[in-house]
């Protein structure tokens, strides 16, 4: 089933005359992986920005389960319905893996002692052993930091989760590590994992693959 859709979606950046993306027509789906893939500078992590809702489009419309995103609250939607995941992390330094992986939920109005008791069955499901959970992130391999930050980006309820190379720091045994933790939750937990790369190997892991070039979109 189609949770995101976009229609004749085009993006300009403030000030510039050129489109950064134009004409961009997909969905991606419930239970699914897709992968966006181009060369730097294509526009895919524009369109990934939009799907986010931390743009808003040029032109044309981008649909969450079939209501415009203008319909709808920007900050709730970025809050309760999509999760981004991040080539460099973007964990906090200062907080433990545990007090990372709480932030969503406390954020969103849980007590501490629920928010650590779901962050603990996240972080284990990802393969965190509990003798980690009061380290620093400075103190973590970059694989097991961006499994303790897919971990945080699920503590949000969120079923949908926006990638942005998210292997992209990481040796080609962590990098298969995440892709099979990100499929897992598309496969059996009914995410909507949307995927940018410019690693062919990685996409060809997921279930479908769009290619952007010079900010169109191709169906692969």
């Amino acid at each position: 089933m189609t949770i995101l859709m976009c229609n004749k979606v085009a993006y300009k950046y403030p000030g510039s005359s050129e489109y950064a993306i134009k004409d961009i027509n997909c969905s991606f789906q419930h239970a699914s992986i897709t992968s966006i893939v181009g060369e730097s500078g294509s526009g895919k992590s524009t369109l990934l920005s939009l799907l986010a809702g931390l743009d808003i489009p040029t032109e044309g419309e981008i649909f969450y389960d079939k209501i415009p995103l203008g319909a709808i609250n920007p900050d709730l939607y970025r809050r309760e319905k999509v999760s981004m995941i991040f080539q460099d992390f973007n964990l906090f330094p200062l907080l433990t893996v545990i007090e990372n992986a709480c932030v969503p939920q406390l954020l969103l109005g849980a007590d501490r002692t629920s928010a650590k008791k779901t962050a603990k069955t996240l972080l284990q499901s990802v393969g965190i052993s509990e003798d980690k959970f009061h380290r620093y992130p400075s103190n973590l391999s970059g694989g097991e930091q961006q499994r303790v930050a897919i971990a945080r980006a699920l503590s949000s309820g969120a079923k949908i989760l926006l990638a942005d190379e998210p292997t992209g720091n990481l040796d080609k045994d962590n990098s298969y590590k995440v892709i099979n933790i990100l499929t897992k939750l598309a496969h059996e937990l009914g995410y909507c994992v949307v995927l940018v790369t410019h690693d062919c190997e990685i996409s060809r892991q997921t279930d479908k693959i769009y290619r952007m070039r010079s900010g169109k979109l191709l169906d692969d």
